[in-house]
């Protein structure tokens, strides 16, 4: 999008608990993982293995390590993203997202401000969301 003159989305800005500059980020993601992570940009569905991972444990920010989702509350949506009912309290933040010409909710690590996808509410009970997440901006730990 930067070649036709539009501003290039940026992570949530604001003051979080870590930081790094943006060589530092570069350096430590995986180049899939900076984009969505750092610029707001989308995987493609069906291409994370996370989509399909079913053992208990929790899935974390692949920026910075914080867990976000329990297992137990992950879902197949059939979107082709990993899709969650529910997330660690504390553990996100949220934004309006007026990109693409509609008005979505976009979900941010609240630790580190990096962008994991977006929350929409068709989801399951008991909550009735829907965390579409971008596979490559969690790591997944199993349970011990």
């Amino acid at each position: 999008m930067a070649a036709l003159g539009f501003n290039r989305p940026q992570a949530t800005e604001g003051d979080f608990p870590f930081t790094l500059t943006d060589a530092e980020w570069q350096a430590r993601l995986e180049p899939a993982a900076y984009q969505v992570l750092r610029h707001e940009d989308t995987e493609r569905p069906f291409t994370s293995p996370l989509n399909d991972e079913k053992r208990p444990g929790m899935f974390h920010c692949a920026g910075c390590e914080v867990a976000l989702f329990d297992a137990a509350t992950k879902y197949d949506s059939g979107t082709g993203w990993p899709s969650f009912w529910d997330f660690v309290p504390g553990a996100i933040g949220t934004k309006v997202d007026t990109a693409l010409f509609m008005t979505r909710i976009e979900v941010h690590c609240a630790n580190c401000g990096g962008h994991q996808g977006h929350v929409f509410e068709d989801g399951p009970q008991p909550t009735g969301l829907r965390y579409c997440i971008n596979g490559v901006a969690l790591r997944f730990a199993p349970a011990a």
